[in-house]
């Protein structure tokens, strides 16, 4: 997650999940205001889709069977010291440094059907790509009792009082005292050193049970989760804040281990949390992480990674990284990770999506107040984060041919029709910008609003139609108020179209087509606040050769679906080779 300069550790997402109540937009009965003009040139700027975009982290089994979700994220902070031996992870600074026992049925086929054999499975078995995280920190959890009391980083029978302690376990503390940080524990109260040996052993069970990756085995493997904040989130077993050296080498030597064992597979990293740890390395003050940074050329953390990565491959003439890996979270106050907020927070929301791309959007929040990253390709210095163009700059200057990821990100409000629209918007960017791979932290349940975001682009008529998969121009003459994305459709050569009103008006907008010979009429379907339940298939929508007009609901998305005139699409005949007998 992303944090300001001097951050705290993540608050329990679980804790924010179970946060309820919905918050109303104000719908106003008024005649349908005029739009902005919306125009398709479906010749230009066309540009793959890659399915990886619709992922998520440990999602609900039966919305990936819904959505034939393309990959499933097990991540997170006790990933960082899961042990797939034993089937025990720590929950670190999310629930008092604890060993707690994944739920398993007969621990006795241990490390067979441990809890990530279970999820790969169950990934398999709805042909959905696993992205493990495995760890590097090079400690994981030592064989604990699988009941209360369980072994925890900070005994207050060992340690002393402490200020917080487990309200079901009281001798497991929060590690503070007064509201300093005890210091000198002992790692081993919950943990076991481990090389990059434990990790290669992991991936070779896992070819031996599921195949390699080139045989639908495990493709996708994180570098850990959020090394820059290890000092935070496992400060009983890491309390210093890791540094450039220490993880770009646990980076290449654990990437190496997982090659070892299985070539084919697709290693992700740095998986570094967001703004601060994109600049530097990790961060306990401004002066310390400075003097890291020039220490290292003043080069920004993840430039000088990239250029290991890429060093390596030169000397070496083998790839390690092949994703470049970032999580987002939008800083700007009541956004992530929350419920939908009031009508401000709602606003607020839909405009922060524009941080992933525009380089007019100052961040409204504390990264607004930071020098940003130092200029690469005419990205940086505006202060404005422009995620994914900067993320493709760096990747251009320093390791390119590397492939774009955000293995967690969360807009919030996904129980409201307002983070509906955030969540749709957020999926439209990342296919428009041509991202590689994302995975949503802390999905939505298959009822609420959120999951019908992701309904759009991939199952909008229940019978698992999708939006296109080759990205076309699309503009709106005022994204703001009503944001446009559109797609080719290799299956049927259609033109698909998403339409978000983002305001609590309709609107009535001319659409100019280019580009594309469209038939006399398209389907329309509309997820909006006047249905949360589902997406309602509408009267088709007379088309002109130019395009159409169209009204679009406050607070709706809309997509619509229209296929080539008759004759208009030319397939180039396919002609087998002459042979000679």
């Amino acid at each position: 997650m992303l944090r300001s300069p001097a951050p705290r550790h993540i608050l329990a997402w679980v804790v924010l999940l179970g946060l309820v109540g919905c918050v109303s937009v104000a719908v106003k009965p008024t005649t349908a205001a005029t739009g902005p003009v919306l125009t398709v040139n479906a010749a230009a700027v066309q540009r793959p889709i890659s399915p990886l975009i619709y992922g998520m982290n440990f999602a609900d089994p039966s919305l990936m069977a819904e959505l034939k979700l393309p990959i499933n994220r097990w991540g997170g902070n006790h990933t960082t010291r899961y042990n797939w031996q034993n089937d025990i992870t720590n929950k670190g600074s999310d629930w008092y440094f604890e060993n707690i026992p994944e739920p398993n049925p007969d621990i006795s086929q241990l490390p067979t059907n441990s809890a990530a054999d279970r999820f790969i499975t169950q990934n398999r078995a709805n042909n959905t790509a696993t992205l493990l995280t495995v760890p590097i920190i090079g400690w994981v959890a030592k064989d604990s009792p699988r009941d209360h009391p369980y072994d925890c980083g900070f005994k207050v029978s060992r340690y002393g009082p402490q200020d917080n302690v487990d309200p079901y376990d009281p001798d497991c503390g929060n590690g503070f005292q007064g509201g300093a940080r005890i210091t000198g524990n002992n790692p081993t109260d919950t943990s076991i050193a481990v090389t990059p040996a434990f990790v290669q052993q992991w991936v070779t069970h896992l070819v031996s049970r599921f195949g390699n990756a080139a045989a639908n085995g495990v493709r996708y493997y994180a570098l850990d989760n959020e090394p820059g904040i290890w000092h935070e989130t496992h400060r009983d077993v890491h309390p210093t804040a890791p540094g450039y050296d220490e993880l770009w080498q646990r980076g290449r030597d654990y990437a190496i281990a997982i090659k070892t064992a299985d070539p084919n597979a697709q290693i992700l990293g740095p998986v570094q949390d967001g703004w601060t740890r994109y600049l530097y390395s990790s961060y306990v003050d401004y002066a310390s992480a400075e003097a890291e940074k020039n220490a290292h050329g003043g080069k920004p953390f993840v430039q000088w990674y990239l250029e290991q990565m890429a060093k390596y491959q030169t000397d070496n003439g083998k790839r390690l990284l092949d994703y470049f890996d970032l999580h987002y979270y939008p800083q700007a106050n009541g956004v992530a990770l929350t419920t939908a907020g009031n009508t401000a927070t709602q606003a607020l929301r839909l405009r922060s999506t524009r941080s992933l791309w525009d380089p007019n959007y100052v961040d409204e929040s504390w990264i607004a107040t930071t020098d940003s990253a130092t200029p690469v390709n005419g990205i940086g210095v505006m202060n404005a984060v422009q995620l994914l163009p900067r993320m493709r700059a760096w990747v251009n200057a320093h390791y390119p041919g590397t492939k774009l990821a955000i293995s967690e990100y969360n807009w919030g409000g996904l129980e409201h029709i307002n983070g509906a629209l955030a969540q749709a918007e957020v999926l439209g960017i990342f296919g428009r910008e041509g991202l590689d791979l994302a995975t949503l932290w802390a999905p939505p349940k298959p009822n609420q609003p959120g999951a019908f975001a992701f309904r759009i682009y991939r199952n909008y008529d229940g019978n698992g139609s999708m939006f296109g998969d080759t990205s076309v121009q699309a503009n709106s003459a005022n994204p703001n108020d009503l944001s446009i994305f559109a797609a080719t459709r290799t299956s049927d050569d259609s033109l698909t179209l998403v339409i978000i009103n983002k305001t609590a008006d309709s609107l009535t907008s001319n659409v100019n087509l280019s580009g594309f010979t469209p038939a006399s009429s398209a389907q329309v379907y509309r997820y909006s606040s006047a249905n949360l339940d589902q997406i309602v298939k509408q009267a088709d929508q007379p088309i002109s050769a130019s395009g159409f007009t169209a009204t679009f609901p406050a607070s709706s998305i809309t997509l619509v679906v229209v296929p080539p005139a008759p004759g208009s699409i030319v397939r180039q005949p396919f002609y087998l080779p002459f042979i000679q007998k």
